[in-house]
């Protein structure tokens, strides 16, 4: 038996009948157990989530789905109703992001890799600070979303895995791991990348930043995803972009890849005339605040721009021309021809 679309109508029929039986009734009529993952809100009443998607069914498809035809998760029927504009609200927190973890490792770090009680004035401001971090949406957020006694258990969690703790560890993620040891390898730079994300939420700066960035799924920092949010924004912001590639004009240089001399406008002709793209070369542990300088700037062309954020460390233009050149030296790679500035010929192997 086919399942297909619901709709809004659909899914307010159902809340409907969910309304006039109650919910014992219409979970037992429909074979459906109470929610423990996602929850449905509408009207300030909160509703099992999978059942009235399969009851939604019904009204638009002719049968109600048996519970084993759908899941509750977001890869199912809370996607299916959030798409419709409905409010879905999980029962718990989600996952600790890679900033979150580096606030708290560098809590934990500032405390001699000791645990933290919940009471402690530094654990309490921490929290008062996560639950401003614009990544998670306000929907997925519980009631005791990152409060006092969820941050020091992550701390817990951290200093449990560090090289030095002798007991035994609790049931941490490889994250936390993964971020501890950032913070050990490079301490002074983690910290200061904790003070970026500290003073960018504390101001406002890091709040207002558009998303998008965390779906670049090559795109990779230990620093987290606020901070490539803001590098993002700031090599997309169209005016500094022109008055770079307008700067560059003026001293007489051509629009080509600092890295491997790509020239848009040799390859593609007019269509390309003007365009490349500006990668921002300041570290994401040294960008602050402060107003992006057309200095901070490299012109790049679309390929190399990928290659250098796929995988960090960042290597700047430089060091990716070296990379390029090593690779054109053994033979078969794509390079710029002599005769024709950026324009891309085929080295024989």
């Amino acid at each position: 038996m086919r399942k297909g679309a619901i709709s809004r109508d659909g899914v307010l029929k159902a809340i409907a009948e969910h309304d006039d039986w109650g919910r014992d009734r219409f979970l037992a009529e429909y074979g459906y157990r109470p929610a423990t993952g996602y929850f449905l809100i509408h009207e300030d009443r909160t509703y099992d989530s999978k059942a009235i998607a399969g009851v939604a069914h019904k009204y638009d498809q002719g049968r109600a789905l048996r519970p084993d035809e759908l899941s509750g998760g977001r890869s199912h029927a809370a996607r299916w109703l959030a798409r419709l504009g409905f409010v879905i609200r999980s029962s718990r927190d989600p996952d600790w992001t890679r900033d979150e973890i580096i606030l708290a490792c560098d809590l934990a770090m500032a405390n001699g890799w000791k645990r933290l009680e919940y009471n402690d004035p530094r654990v309490t401001e921490l929290s008062a600070l996560l639950q401003t971090i614009p990544i998670h949406r306000e929907e997925v957020r519980t009631e005791l979303f990152r409060n006092p006694n969820s941050v020091a258990r992550k701390t817990v969690d951290i200093t449990c895995r560090h090289p030095d703790y002798r007991g035994k560890p609790t049931n941490g993620n490889a994250l936390d791991v993964e971020v501890m040891n950032d913070f050990l390898a490079r301490p002074a730079e983690m910290t200061e990348v904790a003070q970026l994300i500290r003073r960018g939420l504390a101001t406002g700066e890091l709040q207002d930043l558009p998303s998008g960035v965390e779906e670049e799924d090559d795109y990779s920092a230990p620093e987290g995803r606020l901070l490539i949010r803001r590098h993002r924004s700031r090599e997309r912001d169209k005016g500094l972009r022109k008055r770079k590639i307008d700067a560059v004009l003026r001293q007489g240089r051509e629009l080509s890849c600092e890295a491997c001399g790509f020239d848009f406008e040799a390859t593609y002709g007019p269509r390309g005339a003007g365009y490349i793209e500006c990668h921002h070369v300041v570290p994401l542990h040294e960008a602050g605040e402060g107003r992006t300088k057309l200095s901070d700037l490299a012109l790049i062309c679309a390929n190399c721009h990928r290659m250098i954020h796929r995988r960090a460390p960042w290597p700047p233009p430089d060091e990716l021309r070296n990379l390029i050149q090593e690779t054109t030296n053994r033979g078969g790679a794509w390079i710029p021809s002599q005769q024709e500035p950026g324009r891309p010929r085929l080295r024989p192997s």
